[in-house]
């Protein structure tokens, strides 16, 4: 029925739809009984039929009759909501894991388990939504519910989901999927669905996060395993000839022409939202580029910045991350050169560079980049440090945190940075934190295996020998003004392995 819940294309979602129609019935019989017994003695026990008021209080037996019947009723539906509620938030063993960030207002996707992260934005075209003149365009099959690049997943694999957010709060809701998920900035939630058969589900930010919440669809497009290899592959040549683009661009001198075309539509599909299409702005939270200092008189390296970087303590985001180089440089000559600006600056992939400090990658990209080389170099790298390894040797102080913050800087560093504050949601502070002044066993054991929890977490038993760990510990332990005072030996290392 069009009215009802629908099924979905999981377990879970048939759970839930199978728990709601349980307790549909449940409530519907329950009226049925006690409205059909109201309305029976209404009618047969009228006074005009001569039947008189009884006069009678308490009765024991009644008493506990409707005290009990409904705690049996109660019981009879918190066992399947309870079991399905365990299912829902059951995140272990899951085969791909992939972090969602909400961000006013668009999707960002980092894949786990590959060298893969991208944007999902609305793709609906402006004319069918605006409506200023009185008029839009043809609304299409999949008005306001149409992405870029949808997120893609295969079937018959155990998807989990981290979930958090860039700024306010998000709701990440599929209900193909019966997954609703709240994007909290600061904070990881968590999901998971498995999908037996491909498609296209589609969902929405299920949360009021800003003037354009409307315009921020999920697309999710489940493909079978076969299929998904295909497309991983494809992904990689994409992201491979993205980065000879992007290296080409930086010696190429772009006409005029070609900046404005290219960044009118770069503009309008991440720009035109806040800033309107005409340049006019929503004062005072969006400020006008029409006429701005900004575009016209301030110079083009600090335009550049703004739009690279962000403006912190405002809802200028950074677009490092999500345009390259030439889309930046021509995003960035539109607005110096449309609505009468005029300023006839071609700004070039070269200059947003020199500008940003990026040489060719964002802070991004050079920290994945890095966690990449350390997997490589780890291992020869930090032999240096502890040619041979003596178990049962016994180490000072001073010698382990020489040695530990060798071992930190070259293996962890990367993630939690050298001053142990991390890079939250993905990678937490260690400065403080519960892990690194608490139990010695949990972190020993985090360091050695992992996190189930947070796969960003590496294991490094395979990576590191146990005196570099035991030495990177204690580092962590006494660093940062932690101070546990801890000395964890080769031996301890050893012992806790087992």
């Amino acid at each position: 029925m069009s009215l009802n819940l629908t099924k979905g294309v999981t377990e879970v979602s048939r759970d839930v739809y199978d728990l709601h129609m349980l307790v549909l019935y449940i409530c519907t019989a329950i009226g049925v009984v006690v409205f059909g017994a109201m309305f029976w003695s209404m009618v047969f026990h009228r006074k005009s039929k001569g039947f008189k008021p009884a006069t009678f209080h308490e009765s024991t037996k009644v008493e506990i009759l409707w005290t009990a019947i409904p705690v049996v009723i109660l019981i009879a539906m918190a066992v399947p909501a309870t079991t399905t509620l365990i299912d829902m938030e059951n995140n272990d063993d899951a085969d791909i894991t992939i972090q969602v960030t909400g961000s006013q207002w668009k999707w960002h996707y980092k894949y786990f388990d590959q060298d893969l992260e991208f944007y999902s934005v609305l793709s609906t075209p402006r004319d069918q939504y605006e409506n200023q003149d009185g008029t839009s365009a043809e609304k299409g099959e999949n008005y306001l519910l149409e992405v870029d690049r949808p997120l893609v997943i295969p079937t018959n694999k155990k998807v989990r989901f981290v979930i958090t957010s860039d700024d306010v709060i998000h709701a990440w809701w599929v209900p193909a999927f019966a997954v609703k998920q709240d994007a909290n900035p600061g904070f990881i939630n968590e999901a998971w669905t498995k999908v037996d058969d491909p498609g296209v589900y589609r969902g929405q930010c299920a949360e009021l996060c800003g003037k354009d919440h409307g315009f921020m669809p999920i697309v999710v497009e489940v493909k079978s395993e076969a299929d998904y290899a295909i497309w991983l592959d494809e992904q990689k040549a994409l992201k491979a000839n993205a980065k000879a683009a992007e290296a080409a661009s930086l010696n190429a001198s772009v006409p005029l022409e070609e900046l404005m075309q290219l960044g009118e539509t770069t503009y309008t599909a991440y720009c035109a939202a806040c800033h309107q299409v005409s340049g006019q702005g929503l004062p005072p939270a969006f400020p006008a580029l029409k006429g701005s200092a900004v575009a016209t008189t301030g110079p083009a390296s600090e335009h550049i910045d703004i739009v690279f970087n962000g403006k912190a303590g405002t809802g200028m985001q950074g677009y490092g991350k999500q345009l390259s180089l030439k889309e930046i440089a021509a995003v960035v000559t539109y607005e110096r050169n449309a609505w009468g600006n005029n300023t006839g600056d071609a700004v070039q992939a070269a200059d947003v560079q020199a500008a940003s400090g990026s040489a060719g990658a964002s802070v991004t990209e050079t920290v994945k980049q890095a966690v990449e080389d350390v997997k490589e170099q780890v291992t020869e790298v930090i032999a240096d440090i502890v040619p041979a390894e003596d178990l049962s040797k016994v180490y000072s102080q001073d010698e382990l945190m020489t040695m530990g913050e060798e071992v930190y800087m070259t293996a962890c560093a990367a993630c939690h940075q050298a001053s142990g504050e991390g890079m939250a949601p993905v990678f937490p502070g260690l400065k403080g934190s519960a892990i690194a002044t608490g139990d010695v066993a949990v972190h020993l054991d985090m360091v050695l295996n992992g996190s189930k929890k947070n796969p960003a977490m590496a294991a490094f038993a395979s990576q590191l020998t146990k005196t570099q760990i035991a030495a990177v510990v204690t580092y962590e332990r006494n660093a940062w003004g932690n101070n546990t005072g801890d000395l964890v030996q080769p031996a301890d290392v050893a012992a806790s392995a087992k």
